[in-house]
């Protein structure tokens, strides 16, 4: 790496992050400091009220013999229940396919030769906000996918894994279209709203117009950090990665292995579309919602890889019996090896902190601070995001956050005036951008084994130094984003407003 990363203070906080003890050992660490707060604020009696049930929640000391129990009796199940581990491994069981049989190589050289490379960076960023269509898949798919196309095109790979992470996570909350968690937040919403109007209904295009508008604004800015901040910073790529191996024109072999591979893509799509489209299909609920196909994303994603991957192999002779195809399965999983010993000691400082209740009680503490500082209406909202974005570095679910906040949040802001969706808005801006920057995202440390693939010694800081640059610069952007949307009066969706009142 070049010495230019070690410069000023994001290559500060780059040192001290990679200072820690290795991932794997932090974890390991701070569950005993979480194990420690623990029994101190139990003993000291910290406690919090619940704002939806009215339930006294108090820290759980986690030395007590329920909870030794419980984390020793359960260790295998909260392993093996981490919520990113079966997604990733199935996902990357088709992707290993793909990736092994040369797909994704030619795939992505095709590609890059009908981008222009001023558009490149843009296209990453734009490709991972659209990702959150798919849920959660934009990590397991997007991210090592965006550092390959950035070394295919001799720039630096972990300048295209910072701009694709960036998409994915950091813009969760833009998109050009609704995704699962749109009905998500609107029902919390809703519910919240209901302690004061109890006729209250809030829809799943409560912030369709924003998130819309969003989108472009967050690609334009994430284009900018990556190539006026964070590529300046890394220099030139000088790792094992050697783009000359790959030749600059597509083979006849490979053209010929694309056309099976597309054939196969078009016929996951048509049989995706028979699923889902037709009345009464496999992947429509008895009411017709879209829930089944959205919790199927993670099978479709397989499919859709492993198909043409199969179908490519075949087609250039890499794939000549059902061997091969295993072999290159078994080698993907063998790639994952460092994920899965990450994702052991992730899961249980997330089960152990959760357990505590430290979570919980530093949400409903954080908007009771926001509730008694007076602000008026602009300032409030602000601190409604920056208490979201504080909150979301130790509680990853947007939904766990909003079932929290909502019953405090949404009534207070109604007797202030401010529509229900205006606060359900204000919060999804502080959800996230600063999802890249927290250790306790779930998919944090799958994130930092694609990164140590390109840089053996990446370590916490290095990503966090990576991505700091883009949630700053994502959060001012929704931030002054969201000041003018109140200063024009703009609805967050369709014939939804900003101001409540009470017999709309």
């Amino acid at each position: 790496m070049v010495r230019s990363r070690s410069r000023g203070w994001l290559g500060w906080i780059e040192r001290v992050g990679n200072s820690l003890p290795d991932p794997v050992s932090l974890f390991l660490i701070l569950i005993g400091l979480v194990m420690l707060f623990s029994a101190l604020l139990a003993a000291l009696g910290l406690e919090a009220v619940h704002p939806g049930t009215g339930e006294v929640i108090r820290v759980q000391n986690l030395f007590s013999a329920e909870l030794l129990r419980r984390l020793f009796v359960e260790m295998p199940r909260t392993f093996a229940g981490f919520p990113p581990l079966g997604l990733v491994l199935v996902v990357m069981l088709g992707i290993g396919v793909a990736d092994k049989s040369g797909l994704i190589a030619a795939a992505l050289r095709g590609v890059l030769r009908r981008v222009p490379p001023r558009l490149l960076s843009a296209a990453v960023v734009f490709v991972g906000i659209m990702s959150s269509l798919a849920v959660d898949a934009g990590y397991v798919v997007v991210v090592p996918l965006g550092a390959f196309v950035f070394w295919a095109a001799g720039r630096h790979p972990l300048a295209g894994l910072a701009a694709a992470f960036a998409g994915v996570s950091g813009a969760f909350s833009a998109n050009l279209f609704l995704t699962s968690l749109d009905p998500l937040l609107a029902g919390f919403t809703q519910s919240a709203a209901q302690l004061i109007d109890p006729d209250y209904r809030v829809p799943e295009v409560a912030n369709y117009y924003f998130i819309v508008v969003l989108t472009p604004v967050l690609t334009l800015v994430g284009m900018a950090v990556t190539e006026w901040i964070v590529e300046p910073r890394l220099g030139s790529y000088r790792g094992q990665a050697d783009i000359a191996d790959l030749p600059a024109e597509l083979g006849p072999e490979e053209r010929r292995g694309l056309r099976w591979a597309a054939v196969a893509l078009l016929g996951v799509l048509l049989l995706i579309g028979l699923l889902l489209l037709p009345p009464g299909a496999p992947l429509r609920g008895e009411d017709g919602s879209l829930a089944p196909f959205y919790s199927s994303i993670v099978a479709l994603m397989f499919l859709l890889f492993l198909l043409p991957g199969l179908a490519y192999g075949i087609a250039v002779g890499r794939i000549r019996n059902d061997r091969d195809a295993v072999r290159m399965a078994s080698e993907a999983m063998s790639d994952m090896a460092l994920y899965i010993v990450l994702a052991f000691a992730a899961a249980h400082f997330i089960a152990v902190f959760n357990w505590s209740n430290l979570g919980a009680i530093l949400a409903i503490k954080g908007a009771e601070l926001l509730r008694s500082l007076g602000l008026s209406d602009i300032p409030l909202l602000v601190g409604l995001v920056l208490v979201s974005a504080f909150i979301n570095l130790f509680i990853g679910s947007a939904s766990a956050k909003w079932a929290l906040l909502a019953p405090i949040l949404v009534p207070m802001f109604m007797l202030l005036g401010f529509s229900p969706e205006l606060v359900q808005m204000a919060y999804r801006v502080g959800d996230s951008a600063t999802n890249i920057i927290t250790p306790l995202l779930p998919y944090f440390p799958l994130i930092l084994t694609f990164a140590m693939r390109y840089d053996r010694s990446a370590g916490i800081g290095t990503l966090i130094a990576l991505m700091l640059p883009y949630a700053v610069a994502f959060l001012l952007a929704m931030i002054l984003v969201l000041i003018l949307w109140v200063v024009l009066g703009l609805p967050p969706g369709p014939d939804i407003p900003l101001r409540y009142e009470a017999n709309r």
